[in-house]
C-alpha cells in the first residue's frame, strides 16, 4: 500500500494526496494553523478512516453471516492529548445497525470482531487510545 502526499503550495496548508489505488484525497490545516479550512484535517481524515475500516468489518461479517444488514453508521467521537504529539487519547465508536431481525448478540459479536481481530485502523490507534464501542439496532 502507498500514497503519495503533495503541499499545495497557493493553498495555504492544503495537501492532496494520491492512494495507490489512484484516488485523491484533500485535506487542509485550521486558520490558526495557516490552514484555510477548505477540506478535512488530516487527524480527522485519520479518524474517519478508522471509522470507516471498522463499519466496511461489521457489514461484511454480518452478510457473511447471511444476517439480513441493510445499513451501517458509526458515529466517531475522540479525544486528543494536550501537548505535542496530540495523539488520541480516548475514541468511542458508536454503532447504528440497521436491518431484519438483527439479535443484539448478533451485532455485538461483529463489532467485537472488528475491533478485536480485523480492524487494522483501530487496533493501530489502540496502541495509544483507550478504544470504547456501543451500538443500537434499528428494525427495518
Amino acid at each position: 500500500m502507498e500514497c503519495t502526499i503533495h503541499w499545495v503550495p497557493g493553498s495555504g496548508m492544503g495537501f492532496v494526496a494520491e492512494t495507490g489505488s489512484g484516488h485523491l484525497l484533500t485535506m487542509d490545516g485550521a486558520p490558526d494553523g495557516g490552514g484555510r479550512n477548505l477540506a478535512p484535517r488530516p487527524m480527522e481524515t485519520l479518524l474517519a478512516g478508522a471509522g470507516a475500516c471498522t463499519a466496511y468489518d461489521v457489514v461484511l461479517i454480518l452478510k457473511r453471516g447471511r444476517h439480513d444488514v441493510s445499513g451501517c453508521t458509526v458515529k466517531v467521537q475522540a479525544e486528543r492529548a494536550t501537548t505535542d504529539p496530540k495523539v488520541f487519547t480516548h475514541i468511542n465508536l458508536h454503532f447504528t445497525v440497521s436491518g431484519r431481525k438483527l439479535a443484539d448478540a448478533v451485532v455485538a459479536r461483529a463489532i467485537a470482531l472488528s475491533h478485536e481481530k480485523y480492524c487494522s485502523g483501530t487496533i493501530m490507534l489502540g496502541k495509544t487510545a483507550e478504544i470504547s464501542t456501543s451500538h443500537e439496532i434499528v428494525e427495518t
